[in-house]
């Protein structure tokens, strides 16, 4: 297990009055329920009666192994699987078999563990596609590129311009080609396109894999940042342990598509069943020295 991540205050973390008076969407928390989920790939069985809730503006880590179903998880949630059985609840609003488009407009937004952003294009380019499921104007009006078109595109720059590029600190790239950028930035212009979608849920798959400690921690914060300022409801998969539990409310633990533990952070950190999962088998006060060892080591 990593070591814990160390929070730096960010130069340009907005005051919740400074975040109001930039359209951050304040308050636009939303629950998220998982009701016995089961998802099968012919005899192969991904997910095994999966249950769990995320409460409005929370961070909740979905943690477990390689090959422990989180990622199929994610793919239920935002829409890209549909699960043979059990129920996925968006504000009690029963969404299983919604698809993703509509998932977009009603609120959820996601960041993928492969970066998946157009290289060639800028920045700012990349960040204003996060919009257009938003969008109102047809593709007539974008053609002629006038009266409402026009007033749009311009409300869309001046949103993401203020609200986005100056939270993430990313003003001095905006017109730069992402292709030109370091992973640690692409990730950060991953996250300001999920945000352009002004999401009262946000999923993160993996949002700071293969970053170094000090990308780690400015990520960290960032996502702390957009719980605390904008009222975001926060679900992410994550492999750092160290930030999973320096900046996570709830844990929940997936092992071969089941639910072996949910809890605080440090309740599921003291799980002998968890540890056994990444670590294997062995007495619980073994265990428990092995994730020290690992942890004062990474």
């Amino acid at each position: 297990m990593s070591a814990p991540v160390s929070l730096k205050p960010h130069r340009g973390a907005a005051t919740q009055a400074e975040a109001a008076r930039k359209g951050a969407p304040s308050g636009a928390a939303a629950s998220l329920e998982v009701e016995g989920v089961s998802l099968s790939f012919g005899g192969v069985k991904a997910l095994r009666d999966v249950s769990f809730s995320v409460a409005p503006g929370s961070i909740t880590a979905l943690i477990g192994p390689n090959g422990a179903g989180k990622t199929s998880m994610f793919n239920c949630i935002s829409g890209f699987y549909k699960p043979q059985q059990g129920t996925i609840r968006y504000n009690g609003e029963d969404i299983t078999r919604m698809h993703p488009p509509h998932r977009a407009r009603i609120g959820f937004a996601r960041t993928f563990q492969n970066i998946a952003l157009f290289r060639g294009m800028t920045v700012l380019d990349n960040i204003k596609l996060g919009r257009h499921a938003h969008l109102k104007t047809n593709i007539l009006d974008a053609f002629a590129y006038w009266g409402r078109a026009a007033r749009e595109e311009m409300e869309l720059r001046r949103d993401v311009e203020e609200r986005i590029i100056d939270f993430l600190e990313i003003n001095h790239i905006r017109n730069m080609p992402v292709a030109a950028l370091s992973y640690g930035l692409q990730k950060r212009v991953e996250l300001a396109r999920a945000l352009a979608m002004h999401p009262r849920i946000l999923l993160l798959d993996e949002p700071v894999a293969g970053m170094n400690r000090e990308e780690t921690e400015d990520m960290a914060r960032f996502i702390l940042d957009v719980k605390e300022e904008w009222g975001t409801t926060i679900l992410m998969v994550e492999h750092d342990m160290g930030m999973v539990m320096d900046i996570s409310d709830h844990v929940v633990v997936l092992n071969f598509g089941e639910v072996i533990a949910s809890g605080l952070p440090h309740e599921v950190q003291g799980n002998a069943q968890v540890a056994e999962a990444y670590l294997g088998a062995g007495e619980p006060a073994a265990i428990k020295e092995k994730i020290h060892k690992r942890a004062s080591v990474a």
